[in-house]
């Protein structure tokens, strides 16, 4: 089995759980750190033509991270497609077996078992807040309607002001955004890479949360620790 990972969050998954199977992955795949395959471009670019000489038995996609016109270019070279949608973390676990099988895995691994229970056994938040969740900035852009981020925060008790938006990754002005008046603004570090000094300065007067971007927007092993991960920076923003 050879398989192309044109989804970082699969390509981790699939690392982690059928070793050696990997032929190629996008230059975004950064995880595990010692991935060593063919790299094939972007998620919104890949090289269509150096996919299809590799031959590989599988390409893994996603219907949000990957272009329809790629994806049937590959179709058309005659490649064998699976393209997920994951827009809830209910979601996240029955594409992950889907991919994973797909791929040849011989069992259920073991972080998915955990990723499951970690995510089933959380308690009911004690309170709520209210969150704006830029994802790019020049222009600014946030989280809007049908989201996994936006799930997995509203998992954690935070309810994101554009939930509603029409548009699933709306561009909303920066008076708009510090009008919304949330009680946090979290600020992942990707796809920007927003840091102490390159966000926060945006939003005067109001709790910021620099969170990992791995765990709130990725599907793979990350999701076994996620609410960990992501529950202890939203609770240092209102320290």
């Amino acid at each position: 089995m050879r398989v192309v990972s044109l989804v970082p969050s699969l390509t981790e998954a699939v690392a982690e759980s059928a070793p050696g199977v990997l032929a190629a992955a996008t230059d975004w795949c950064t995880r595990p750190a010692d991935l060593d395959v063919v790299r094939i471009g972007g998620t919104k670019n890949p090289d269509v033509d150096r996919i299809t000489a590799l031959a590989p038995d599988l390409v893994i996609a996603n219907e949000e991270e990957n272009r329809a016109p790629d994806l049937d270019a590959l179709r058309a070279a005659g490649l064998r497609v699976l393209v997920t949608e994951v827009r809830t973390v209910a979601q996240a676990f029955p594409e992950l077996s889907r991919v994973l099988g797909a791929c040849g895995a011989d069992e259920r691994p073991p972080w998915l078992t955990r990723a499951e229970a970690a995510w089933s056994a959380l308690p009911p938040p004690a309170r709520r807040t209210t969150a704006v969740v830029p994802i790019w900035r020049r222009p600014w852009m946030v989280l809007g309607r049908d989201t996994f981020a936006g799930d997995v925060l509203a998992r954690l008790g935070v309810d994101h002001r554009y939930a509603g938006h029409p548009e699933r990754y709306p561009r909303i002005g920066l008076e708009e955004l510090r009008a919304a008046a949330p009680d946090v603004v979290v600020l992942p570090d990707e796809p920007y890479r927003f840091t102490a000094d390159d966000g926060p300065e945006a939003f005067p007067g109001l709790p910021c949360a620099l969170v990992s971007g791995r765990h709130l927007t990725w599907y793979g092993p990350s999701l076994a620790e996620a609410p960990r991960v992501l529950g202890e920076a939203l609770r240092a923003a209102h320290r």
